[in-house]
């Protein structure tokens, strides 16, 4: 059985929320069990966000996830706030643009990826999210980048579609940093 239990948080504004679902909606895609559970403080943007998402092979129990085996901590304060619930040997991996801080502990596999620049550099901040969920995939395999693009077109907006392209150079982009 594989199975990823994720926890992606930063601040409103970052695409925490967007970034489980597409993740969420490729496994299910792929005929995987998900769940996909946001929290979001009450404001728009620059509030504290944060989703979990499970992607699994057998039925999900719970889509409470306690401990989880990945963390994508998008600013400092969520690498402050969930570091200590992934599992030894989980994976943290933090934007490393906006975290300057690395995991205290060292029995996690840790990743820093300069989402924010590297988005920078692309000519669009939104892509940090989909750099840092390529990193991710490459790490972790849970989803094809086939899948993932089958997402986008199933879960953006039709008017944003001429964007898919540039999203999947950006999560390939992460895929193979």
């Amino acid at each position: 059985m594989k199975q990823l239990d994720l926890i992606i948080a930063g601040f409103g504004g970052q695409g925490i929320l967007s970034a489980g679902k597409l993740l969420a909606y490729a496994g299910m895609l792929e005929g995987k069990h998900v769940s996909w559970l946001p929290s979001y403080g009450p404001e728009m943007r620059g509030g504290t966000a944060n989703c979990s998402i499970v992607i699994s092979d057998d039925p999900i129990g719970s889509p409470i996830i306690d401990y989880p085996n990945a963390l994508i901590a998008m600013n400092g304060p969520s690498l402050e706030k969930f570091e200590k619930r992934v599992i030894k040997g989980g994976l943290i991996i933090t934007n490393s643009s906006l975290v300057e801080a690395k995991p205290q502990r060292t029995d996690v596999d840790f990743i820093g990826v300069p989402a924010t620049e590297m988005a920078s550099d692309m000519g669009n901040l939104t892509y940090a999210n989909i750099i840092i969920l390529g990193k991710l995939l490459g790490k972790t395999g849970i989803v094809k980048k086939e899948s993932f693009e089958a997402a986008l077109k199933k879960v953006l907006p039709e008017k944003k579609h001429f964007m898919i392209p540039e999203e999947m150079k950006a999560l390939v982009a992460g895929h193979d940093l």
